[in-house]
């Protein structure tokens, strides 16, 4: 499964809602942390393929989105899961953690089945 660059907010909206674990990558084309960070979110795409769906969303196209999640800096990353968000990561981190994240994230999602 490849990202998905969000071109509207209601799209993404509605991703949100159909549940499953979405992570949503806030960030700007300008920004070099969050020009950094997507390769590292495409090999996680890549390792997690139809289990984790991933957006990204460009804080300058689409405001209000970065402000319905309380984006305050960039690059955030926002792990959701039944369209709730459960993790919120500010700041460029190491593959690792996101990765951690999203396990934590698919063991409780089946913990709870």
């Amino acid at each position: 499964m490849a990202i998905t660059n969000a071109s509207n907010a209601e799209a993404v909206r509605e991703q949100l809602r159909t549940g499953g674990t979405v992570l949503v990558d806030y960030g700007a084309s300008w920004c070099p942390p969050c020009r950094t960070l997507l390769p590292i979110l495409e090999e996680i795409d890549a390792e997690y393929g139809d289990h984790v769906r991933m957006i990204k969303v460009d804080c300058d196209e689409l405001p209000e989105l970065a402000s319905e999640a309380g984006v305050m800096s960039m690059p955030t990353v926002i792990v959701y899961s039944g369209g709730q968000p459960v993790e919120k990561l500010v700041g460029l981190r190491p593959k690792s953690v996101y990765q951690g994240v999203l396990d934590k994230v698919s063991r409780e999602a089946r913990s709870a089945l």
